[in-house]
């Protein structure tokens, strides 16, 4: 039997996911006046869904963090492609989503505890 199932591991992978993308975001923004730097964006949801809708606990443990440069995004007439507006928004949107990761974490292992008499 296993103490953690996959939702467990699936919100430890979301957040190491949103971490890193916070971090991709901080450089991002870092660097928003350096000439040729091209805003990075990082990807997790879609593996991570995938593994979670076959109900693989050994992929969403493995689910990879892909950062890689965004050929999307418009780029300046100095080669920067980073818009202060959408790493704002990022920003936001990443520590919110974060914040609701440690928040279904937490009362999951309030639960836990619970079970095992510990609280």
């Amino acid at each position: 039997m296993q103490l953690f199932d996959t939702t467990q591991l699936a919100l430890e992978a979301a957040m190491h996911g949103t971490s890193q993308r916070q971090t991709a975001i901080a450089q991002n923004i870092a660097n928003v006046n350096t000439p040729g730097y091209r805003r990075q964006e990082v990807d997790f949801e879609g593996q991570l869904s995938a593994a979670m809708a076959a109900d693989d606990r050994d992929a969403v443990r493995r689910t990879a963090i892909v950062q890689r440069t965004d050929a999307s995004a418009p780029v300046r007439i100095d080669g920067n492609s980073v818009d202060m507006d959408v790493e704002a928004a990022g920003q936001a949107r990443n520590g919110l989503m974060y914040q609701a990761l440690v928040a279904v974490t937490k009362a999951r292992t309030g639960i836990i505890q619970s079970a095992i008499g510990n609280r």
